[in-house]
């Protein structure tokens, strides 16, 4: 929709006026010119040569240069230029590598003046001299540049670029003589048109082909560039050395670059692709454009200020066939629609956040930032009242800073160093790895290790004859010995009975709370035993309602009321009748002792007091009589990988799907694996871990991880005796047939860790070498070369 404003500009007592305009053309446009009085533009491309007059409301079409019954390749333009001095004058850069003049004020239809065929390749450009109304230059695609006086039929100088392609070249407003032209290797060279032998200074601008350069139109020194890596950058001349003064980057390549007039600071681009819109830079605040305009629908090819001192008009042409006349007054500002908000981590873990003023709550309390304590990594420019971005958009910056030691990651290294990954069962890992964090002061990593062991560590059962409190034979039993419980320190003077019971909430004077160093002994079918830190808090007895009591046995403190030591007959399946008077506690433990004791008599003896400190309860009935599979807690145990990658510590997940491997490995898509997986490796390689970072990538079962320690691995060694280089097949020289690595000062073969000097070549074992350079500085090999080892 084309919009309504107006605007009039005075322009030395003529007026420009018009509006955000457009109108279709025949075909595709690749480049535009307008003409001095600023009232008609040219238009041309492959298949179009027009120029129109600019009125206020429209385009009027005025002249169609493409004459003649046969087309030809002559009118296939790739760059149009109108001579700002003489209003009949133009010039084509033609596809086939000629050069045209045309002559408006011919009274023939066919306008064209002269052609100049000197070129080989495509031309890319044509510029006539600001001041010096014969002179033309013009670059092609062959690496040449020539000088064209329009007297004569020919080139009057040759510029050899040296280099690819020439893409643009442009004369300096200010000097004479000087000429810039960009080249497809990313170069720029400044030219004096009095010496075409070689350039006066040459420099790399950008990371790729520059496309488009321009130099300012009031100073003096300053030239903007714009390349196919997708910067614009304005480098000062008038240094010994090309100096970037400003960058601004784009998000796509950069085909045209033009000052805008009587703004010092503004220039406009459009894109070679992608993006069709035209916008508007100021170079000192190069990530948001000033302006932008929105009208085309496909590749903008042409740009050009209306007039030299008129920074209102922009006129532009497109490769989806449209001319356009854009007011700067209509172009729509991208700083509106910007974010005002942001939040960025300094390097030493201070936090920035920045949000619109009026969302700040002032606060009485709050100080000014004065920068970093340790490196003054935060800077902020006072802006210019003056300048015309200012008010646009404008935020508060609040920072918050960490205590002093508290962002030091030293656990990490730590944990990273101590870890125990692989080489061990499952439990010792779990076991191992609880420990390191319990001792860092982790511990709810620590807890975790444990519960994971709890889950994929089934507990086990040390043998009878490995415990020394133990009286009962769980492999000489009919039955297997399921749990016993061992009850140490427990406070004197207690009575025989005394029970702990859960199911109540009463307090009896004859409750005893375990203590949490007691042992869980389980049945001998299984591997692992439960450590010591397991408080063991079970119950078992006489039954009361739902929950069971037990029931300790002190032979110190008997009951008179229980002489008998035995558990109802409830607690097992009873093979035989059991004697009513059962032999005292000394016989029972000779009893159990005796290997011709039977099953049923070996359960009874094992409900004997020991000694005087504790009592052994041995009950032959599980006390649960099932247990959940490792499968069961596959989901809680995703969920909790996924919590600490959440949390930051990738850590703490790679190394849990490591030492876990295939058990939960499955539950977790290979995306998501990946992913910590190098998150974690970069954070190793941050901090020079490369042994934990390598070993990492070692254990993982991702191939996209597995392949990192195996590329750049190829080592290519030279032959220390006649620098040639060596095959992959042994220590011995196919030239020379001599043994390149042979150590310098034992004369040896090293078939290990071998070291050598850059300089010389000559090296050998890594210790001989170490030692030798503590008392020398030169090289062991008598070459007299001084080496260095660090």
């Amino acid at each position: 929709m084309e919009k309504m404003s107006r605007v009039t500009t005075a322009l030395g007592g003529s007026a420009l006026t018009g509006r955000t305009m457009h109108c279709h053309l025949d075909a595709p446009a690749n480049a535009i010119s307008v003409c001095r009085d600023a009232a008609q533009v040219v238009v041309a491309g492959r298949s179009i040569f027009k120029i129109y007059a600019i009125e206020d409301e429209q385009f009027v079409e005025k002249l169609n240069l493409r004459v003649g019954r046969k087309p030809s390749l002559n009118l296939s333009c790739a760059d149009v230029v109108w001579h700002q001095m003489d209003e009949n004058l133009l010039a084509t850069a033609a596809t086939n590598g000629v050069v045209v003049t045309w002559n408006l004020g011919r009274p023939s239809r066919n306008k064209q003046d002269q052609l100049f065929t000197e070129h080989k390749r495509t031309v890319n450009k044509v510029c006539f001299h600001p001041t010096e109304a014969h002179v033309l230059l013009s670059g092609s695609q062959d690496g040449f540049m020539k000088c064209f006086d329009l007297r004569r039929k020919d080139s009057v100088s040759t510029f050899s670029g040296q280099s690819e392609s020439v893409r643009d070249v442009q004369f300096s407003i200010r000097d004479y003589f000087t000429f810039a032209s960009t080249f497809e290797n990313g170069n720029v060279q400044l030219w004096d048109i009095r010496r075409p032998d070689r350039c006066e200074r040459m420099f790399t601008a950008h990371n790729g082909p520059v496309f488009c350069c321009d130099w300012h139109p009031e100073d003096r020194g300053w030239l903007a560039t714009g390349g196919r890596d997708k910067m614009v950058k304005v480098w000062d001349m008038t240094t010994h050395r090309a100096k970037e003064v400003h960058c601004v980057q784009t998000i796509a390549s950069v085909a045209r670059v033009k000052w805008r007039p009587e703004c010092r600071h503004h220039l406009a681009t459009c894109s070679m692709m992608v993006d069709h819109n035209i916008y508007v830079w100021d170079v000192r605040r190069p990530f948001v454009p000033a302006a932008m305009f929105e009208e085309h629908r496909d590749v903008t090819t042409g740009i050009a200020w209306r007039h030299p001192h008129d920074p209102s008009f922009l006129l532009s042409g497109s490769k989806d066939s449209t001319l356009c006349q854009h007011l700067f007054r209509d172009a729509s500002q991208p700083v509106e629609r910007a974010n005002p908000e942001g939040l960025c981590y300094g390097l030493f873990g201070d936090l920035a956040f920045a949000a619109k003023e009026s969302l700040v709550a002032t606060e009485s309390g709050r100080k000014p930032y004065a920068g970093d304590r340790r490196h003054p990594i935060f800077f902020k420019r006072k802006l210019d009242p003056a300048e015309p971005f200012v008010g646009l958009a404008s935020s508060a910056l609040s920072v918050f800073e960490i205590e002093p030691g508290s962002g030091s990651m030293s656990w990490f290294v730590d944990t990273a160093e101590r870890y125990a990954l692989a080489g061990r069962p499952l439990a010792e890992l779990c076991d191992h790895n609880a420990k390191v964090a319990r001792e860092l002061g982790r511990n709810q990593v620590a807890q975790t290790w444990t519960m994971l062991r709890i889950i994929y560590c089934s507990p086990g059962l040390a043998s009878a004859t490995s415990l020394n409190h133990s009286v009962g034979k769980g492999s000489s039993c009919g039955l297997p010995l399921m749990n016993s419980f061992n009850l140490k320190d427990m406070a004197p003077g207690l009575g025989s009975e005394t029970r702990l019971d859960r199911s109540k909430g009463d307090t009896r004077s004859d409750t005893v709370l375990l203590d949490s160093s007691a042992t869980l002994i389980t049945n001998e079918d299984n591997e692992e035993t439960e450590g010591s830190d397991v408080p063991a808090d079970y119950l078992l007895g006489d039954v009361e309602g739902e929950e069971d009591e037990l029931y300790l046995l002190d032979p110190e403190h008997a009951h008179p009321e229980d002489p008998e030591y035995m558990l109802p007959q409830e607690a097992f399946p009873l093979r035989h009748e059991i004697v009513d008077t059962p032999p005292g506690p000394e016989h029972l433990q000779d009893k159990a002792d005796s290997p011709h004791v039977s099953g049923s008599e070996a359960d009874v003896a094992s409900l004997a007091p020991v000694d005087s400190s504790f009592s052994l309860l041995s009950v032959s009935h599980a006390l649960h009589d099932t247990r959940l599979p490792p499968d069961f807690f596959s989901a809680l145990v995703c969920d909790m990988l996924r919590f600490y990658a959440e949390q930051g510590d990738v850590q703490m997940a790679v190394s849990v799907l490591i030492v876990l491997g295939e058990r939960v490995r499955k539950d977790i898509d290979e995306q998501t694996q990946e992913h910590w997986y190098t998150s974690y490796i970069d954070l190793l390689q941050r901090f020079c871990l490369w042994n934990v970072s390598n070993q990492v990538v070692k254990l993982s079962t991702s191939r996209a991880i597995s392949c990192l320690n195996q590329a750049s691995t190829t080592l290519h060694v030279n032959c220390s005796h006649c620098k040639r280089p060596m095959s992959s097949r042994g220590w011995v020289c196919d030239r020379c047939h001599r043994c390149a690595s042979m150590c310098a000062v034992c004369h040896h073969v090293v078939k290990g860790l071998f070291v050598w000097c850059q300089g010389c070549s000559h090296g050998g074992h890594l210790q001989h070498i170490m030692k030798w350079l503590e008392g020398s500085s030169h090289c062991p090999a008598g070459c007299g070369h001084l080496c260095e080892y660090s």
